[in-house]
Parts: structure tokens; sequence; C-alpha cells
């Protein structure tokens, strides 16, 4: 078997589906299809998507929603409402100030900030259970699922490449990475990964990760910025100010066996130091992090180096 790739430019970013199979075409296509499908379902910037159903109906009245979308919220939620976490699922009107990433960012005034603050408690998210409804308690009120919908849509996709009798491959979302089975292109038959060096262009490593059956998801602050009034600004929020997390992280990578945990993680555990990102890891089962600092420290978790780090 050959392994073969499937290109599509999707969710802001190129997406690469690399797998292992005598006839990989139609299973391909139907990856495609469903990409397609759950950028529909979570997109907060596709006023046609199912997500932006609740949004539109915020301070208004409840919306019943797909079982999936219905989990990632609720799952989201429970992660934004964890102690000094700083992932926020409700940070949506903030992002929407700020439009960094966008042709139209810009530095919004301090009163536009305010009034973003006051629409972005995840506790106002109302969920419930029995009838999948979400509500959003405040008009304004805007869900966003960008820190974690990347890394729920790459485990799904894997699960119906496996239902299709795939042995192997690779699910890259822009930083989100996702292997299954063998590398049988490689001799030790590992994925080997390259973590960004976050002051060089795009291919330039500070270290490769040999994994299998394992997901890297990497945040940072290159990624988007903005730079107004001789400033730049990374995307990576602070719920409390309003304005991009001032942290001494450039970026951090987590290790997990499912890639929506490490998206979960990379947001709840940014706003830290490097010491309290490790004892927060080592908590957690089945997680490893590799952080590089702003003065260009790299930390890694124990289990990381019986990875693979080079």
């Amino acid at each position: 078997m050959l392994l073969t790739n499937r290109r599509v430019k999707l969710m802001g970013t190129s997406i690469d589906i690399s797998i292992y199979h005598d006839n990989p075409q139609p299973i391909l296509d139907e990856a495609g299809e469903l990409l397609h499908l759950y950028d529909h379902r979570f997109s907060a910037n596709d006023e046609g998507s199912e997500l932006m159903a609740i949004n539109r109906a915020a301070g208004i009245c409840a919306v019943q929603v797909h079982p999936e979308l219905y989990e990632l919220i609720s799952l989201g939620q429970r992660h934004s409402c964890a102690p000094d976490s700083y992932l926020n699922i409700a940070i949506g009107p903030l992002v929407q100030t700020w439009r960094i990433g966008f042709a139209d960012a810009r530095r919004p005034s301090q009163t536009e900030i305010d009034a973003a603050l006051a629409l972005i408690n995840p506790e106002d998210i109302i969920l419930d259970k029995a009838k999948e409804t979400v509500y959003l308690a405040k008009k304004g009120m805007k869900i966003d699922l960008g820190a974690l919908a990347k890394g729920y849509i790459a485990d799904r996709i894997v699960d119906f490449l496996r239902q299709c009798s795939v042995p192997a491959g690779l699910i890259n979302l822009g930083g989100n990475v996702l292997t299954f089975g063998p590398a049988f292109h490689n001799p030790d038959q590992l994925w080997h990964i390259g973590i960004q060096n976050p002051k060089q262009p795009r291919g330039h490593h500070v270290a490769v990760l040999g994994v299998r059956d394992q997901s890297i998801v990497t945040s940072g602050i290159y990624e988007r910025t903005l730079t107004a009034a001789g400033k730049t600004y990374h995307h990576i929020f602070d719920s409390q100010t309003g304005y991009p997390l001032d942290s001494q992280i450039a970026s951090l990578t987590i290790v997990s066996p499912k890639s929506v945990d490490g998206e979960i993680w990379t947001s709840r555990l940014f706003g830290q130091n490097p010491s309290d990102i490790l004892t927060g890891i080592a908590r957690e089962q089945d997680l490893d992090a590799l952080i590089i600092t702003t003065d260009n420290n790299l930390i890694a978790s124990p289990e990381i180096s019986k990875i693979k780090l080079s």
C-alpha cells in the first residue's frame, strides 16, 4: 500500500489527510465531505452554520442542536468554567471585536473591549441535556469553538477512517496533527512531526516528535498577529483583561491520545507559567507538554524525551 494524500482548503487553513489503503480515493472523497459538514456545524465565521443559529438567538430563545454540537459545547463549557482555565468558549464577542487574523483586524477602543467583556461569561451558556438545547442568556453573546473544534473534528475523521478499514494514517488541521497506526514508510514506523520554531518562518523546527496513535496540538502567539501603533498583538486573549495574554509562552504543544484533549489543554494552560503548566499536565492522564518560552527556552515534560526529541 502507498500513502495517499488529500489536501482540502477549509477552516481558514490547509487540511491534509494521508492514508494507507489499496483504494483510497473514495474514502478521501467522503472524508472531504465530512470536513465540510463539520465546518458548517461548528464555524463561528459562517453566518449559515449551525453554531451561528445559537449565536443569533442569544438572549431570545434556546436552540435545539445536533448531538455532536451539543457534545462539543458541553465539553467546552465544562473546561471553560474549570478553576484557573484560560479556555473560554464564550469569548466570541471579544474575538469579533479585535478580528485578529482577518483583513479587517484593528485595535478596538477600551469602551468596545469593556462591552465585549460583559458578554463572555461561559456560565451564561445554559444547556439542557435532555432536550439538547443551548441558550445564551445575554443578547450579543457568541460561542466560539475555535479553541477546540479542530481537535474534535480530527478525532471524528479518524473514527471514520478506521471504520473504512484504513490501517494507518495522519490528519493535519493546521497545527493540529492526529496519527493512527504505523508509519509504514519510516524504519521506526513512527510519524515524525516537526514543532515550529516560533521566531522562524514556517518549516523551521526546534524539535521533531516521533509518535504513533497520538495527537500533537500546538498553540502559539506567532500564527496570527495585528500590528497597530507600533505594537504587535497576538490572537490568544485574556478573558479578564480583554487583551492578548501577557505570557512567557511563545508556543505550547500537547501530546495526547485524543486530539480534542490537546486542543483543550493548550487553551486551558496557555496563560500559566512553564512550571505551573508542567504541574497541571502531570495531574492529567496520558498528557505531555513541550513549551517554548518567549526567551527561547525549550521545556518538556518527562515523557517527551521517551517519545523522540531531536
